[in-house]
C-alpha cells in the first residue's frame, strides 16, 4: 500500500523561451485551480507546482497548458525529466487503484496452515535398526 505523503508531488515545470512570458500567464491559470499550490520557479521560465497524485497528473497539467497555447522546453535533459515523472505518476496511480490481494491480510494464517502440514522435528529416514547398531 502507497504512504499517502507519497502521492503529494512536487515539480518544476520548464517553459520553453518563445513566446516570452508563459511562465508568468501560466502562473496566473494555475493559481486558480483547486487542490493545485504554484510559485515561481529556480529560473525566470519555470514555476513550481504542488499537487497530489489523487487530483492531478503531471501529464494532464502539462496537456491542459499545451491546449491553452503554453509550450515547454524542449531540451533533452527537461523532456527526460519529464517522461520519468509521467511513468513514475502513471505506475504509482496504476498501483492506487489496484485492490490489495486477500492473501496479504491471510499471511499470517496461510503460514500456519502450510507449517502444520509441513514435516518437522526429528524425522530421520535411517531404518530404526541401523540407527541403533553399534
Amino acid at each position: 500500500m502507497i504512504n499517502p505523503s507519497e502521492t503529494q508531488k512536487r515539480r518544476e515545470l520548464f517553459f520553453s523561451a518563445e513566446p516570452p512570458g508563459q511562465a508568468g500567464r501560466a502562473y496566473d491559470l494555475l493559481k486558480g485551480l483547486d487542490d493545485l499550490q504554484v510559485e515561481p520557479g529556480s529560473q525566470a521560465n519555470s514555476l513550481v507546482i504542488n499537487y497530489s497524485l489523487l487530483d492531478y497528473s503531471l501529464k494532464g497539467l502539462e496537456n491542459g497548458l499545451i491546449r491553452e497555447g503554453f509550450s515547454f522546453d524542449d531540451s533533452l535533459l527537461h523532456q527526460l525529466n519529464r517522461k520519468l515523472a509521467h511513468y513514475g505518476e502513471e505506475m504509482q496511480y496504476h498501483n492506487l487503484n489496484t485492490p490489495e490481494l486477500p492473501v496479504k491480510s491471510r499471511e499470517r494464517e496461510i503460514f500456519v496452515r502450510v507449517y502444520e502440514n509441513h514435516p518437522h522435528g526429528d524425522h530421520d529416514d535411517t531404518p530404526q535398526e541401523l540407527r541403533e547398531y553399534k
